[in-house]
């Protein structure tokens, strides 16, 4: 079996295997010696019978001289013979079936010999003889068997009380060897008591109050180390632990501070970053943002001065939008700056952010500006948008100050916070410019349709007047003066058109209120009959979207007015979830499809207009027509 590998359990398991094999020797020894004495107690039996059987023997012998021999007694006495002999015999060898030991004392020994030595050579030749002779011969053989009996019996007396003796000896042995067992027991236990106290007890002892001492606060607690086994192993670890809290604990302040300051300083750039991040969320006017954003920043972390500048790519030139802290030398100096003239456009060129000491400037630095100016430190943050440059802000500091690595990637990204406002701001710009570039695209087209082609018209009518009053010819002179006040009224009317359709804008709730002012508008100077249907719901359109609607709804309208001589007009508006149908129909003379081609490129027809108007929403717009049947105007748009 192997034995565990610490000191302490190699020890205790020893022990334990020393108690053990003193144990099982002495119990050994007790049962060898209870074992003897278990057959000891019948041969003592057995070798007192043989005093009652040699007495038995004399009887017999005299039962039969006294009469006639019998053969029951002649067998009974050979009986006794047999069983004297075979009692000795097992005296001398034992019989373990019975038990029954044989002697092992000497004395023992030598008393069996003399018995069995005088019943072979005295005793049992007297009784043969005897069974063997006549009645006369028989007295005189019992008197010699009687002569010999009183001797052989004292041997036998002899051998019972040697073996008794023996008996005696061995049983005090055993209980000495019992007693001795149980005093070992004793000694063994108090050994074993005192060896697990010393080993055991008293250690675990003396680390409980350690650890009471320790949950006490006394930090300072150490346990001796006496031995080298599992449980001085045990006392080093917990001095080792002890000593490494009362470190931890020393510290515990410290680091409950330096935690405190971290927290406050991620809490103060949360604030700095929501801030900047509010303001530029607001609609504001890109220098205006600009100056507010650097306000906020420079005031956050204590700069003195500080600029915005923005990139053009096409000129490779910096110019300041924003600047707060800075002379007038300083901006007249550096207000157009080309990118290879300072730290700056690098930045702009590496994309990353760059803050030094002014008394010893980078190699490279072109302009010293900012040097000049006083501040003895300068930094400089890209502006950027999705990856796009689109400049730099800087911070100068009047006395020197080392910005942290939080604070340079707080400044990155608000850097990043302030290009995406920038960008937002570019994009609606160009919106509008696209909104106003195409509003004048639709004004030239409408001009080209309408106005354009009516003057063309008068230019050939005021040609045709010349030469009629170049002849002469008042009535020609006339006619055409005619036509020339109807194509001016002509005109005059579609400016009032144009205008009536770029003036409008939905000051309305919502578009069905925008349409109905249009119907009533459109009732009262025609006189033709209106109505409005409206059907269905949903979340009101954009405003643009509404518009490019109403346009052509008042186009369709003005084309009923001009063209179709109707009577009744209806203007139906359908919404559901999934899209927006406007239909304007009326009920008069309407036109041929077959010659839609001819229609649309007539002046008086805004058709084409209609549909581009259409197109631009994501809509479609048709017009169905038969003569004499009327028309319909269809716009379709998905929500």
């Amino acid at each position: 079996m192997l034995l565990p590998a610490g000191k302490l359990s190699r020890k205790i398991v020893s022990s334990l295997i020393a108690f053990f094999v003193v144990a099982t020797a002495a119990i050994g020894l007790t049962l060898a010696i209870s074992w003897q004495l278990e057959g000891v107690a019948a041969a003592i039996n057995d070798a007192g019978s043989q005093r009652m059987r040699s007495y038995r023997i004399s009887h017999l012998m005299s039962r039969m001289q006294g009469e006639q021999a019998s053969t029951p007694v002649i067998d009974e006495l050979a009986l006794e013979l047999q069983r004297f002999d075979q009692v000795l015999l097992d005296l001398q060898q034992g019989d373990p079936a019975r038990p029954l030991a044989a002697p092992r004392d000497d004395k023992v020994q030598l008393h069996l010999s003399s018995v069995t030595a005088s019943w072979e050579s005295q005793l049992r030749p007297l009784v043969a003889l005897f069974l063997s002779a006549d009645r006369a011969q028989r007295e005189s053989l019992l008197n010699q068997y009687d002569l010999v009996l009183e001797p052989f019996v004292g041997n036998i007396n002899h051998l019972v009380l040697a073996m008794e003796r023996s008996y005696a000896d061995d049983t005090n042995l055993l209980r000495t060897l019992q007693a001795i067992l149980v005093f070992l027991s004793m000694v063994s236990t108090l050994l074993l008591i005192s060896f697990f106290f010393r080993l055991v007890i008293q250690p675990v002892n003396i680390l409980h109050a350690g650890m009471l001492r320790m949950t006490g606060k006394d930090l300072s607690v150490r346990l001796p180390v006496t031995s080298d086994d599992e449980l001085g192993r045990l006392a080093d670890g917990f001095n080792r632990m002890a000593e490494h809290v009362q470190i931890a604990y020393g510290t515990l302040e410290q680091r409950v501070e330096a935690e405190t300051r971290s927290l406050a300083e991620r809490n103060r750039e949360l604030g700095i970053l929501y801030e900047a991040t509010a303001f530029l969320s607001e609609p504001a006017p890109l220098e205006a943002l600009c100056k507010g954003f650097l306000s906020r920043i420079r005031e956050a972390l204590g700069a003195d001065g500080g600029a915005v500048r923005l990139y053009q790519p096409q000129s490779e030139m910096l110019y300041i939008v924003a600047h707060e802290g800075l002379s007038e030398d300083f901006i007249a100096t550096e207000g157009e700056m080309n990118c290879g003239d300072c730290l700056c456009g690098g930045v702009i060129e590496s994309g990353v952010p760059v803050a030094f000491h002014t008394v010893n400037p980078p190699v490279g630095m072109k302009m010293m500006t900012c040097v000049r100016e006083g501040f003895a430190t300068a930094s400089a943050f890209n502006i950027v948008c999705e990856k796009q440059q689109l400049g730099v802000f800087n911070l100068y500091f009047s006395r020197p100050a080392a910005l942290s690595e939080r604070e340079i990637r707080l400044l990155e990204t608000l850097g990043q916070h302030l290009g995406g406002a920038i960008e937002t701001q570019r994009l609606k710009a160009r919106e509008k410019e696209l909104a106003v570039s195409e509003e004048r695209n639709l004004l030239a087209q409408e001009l080209h349709d309408s106005i354009a082609q009516g003057l063309a018209f008068l230019n050939i009518q005021v040609q045709l007047l010349q030469d009629s009053l170049r002849h002469q010819d008042l009535g020609e002179s006339l006619q055409i003066a005619g036509q020339l006040r109807e194509g001016v009224q002509e005109s005059y009317d579609y400016v009032r058109e144009l205008l009536l359709h770029f003036r409008t804008r939905l000051n309305q709730a919502d578009l069905e209120s925008a349409i109905r002012g249009a119907l009533e508008k459109f009732q009262r100077q025609t006189g033709v009959a209106s109505e409005f249907i409206c059907q269905g719901g949903g979340m009101p359109l954009a405003p643009e979207d509404e518009i490019q609607m109403m346009h052509i709804i008042q186009e369709s309208l003005s084309n009923i007015r001009k063209h179709a001589q109707a009577r009744h007009v209806q203007v139906s508006l359908h919404r559901s979830q999934g899209r927006v149908e406007i239909v304007v129909e009326d009920d008069g003379i309407g036109f041929d499809p077959v010659n839609e081609a001819k229609v649309l490129s007539d002046r008086h027809v805004g058709l084409k207009i209609m549909r581009e108007r259409a197109e631009r929403i994501g809509g479609e717009c048709r017009i169905t027509s038969k003569i004499g049947g009327g028309t319909q105007v269809t716009l379709r748009r998905p929500r």
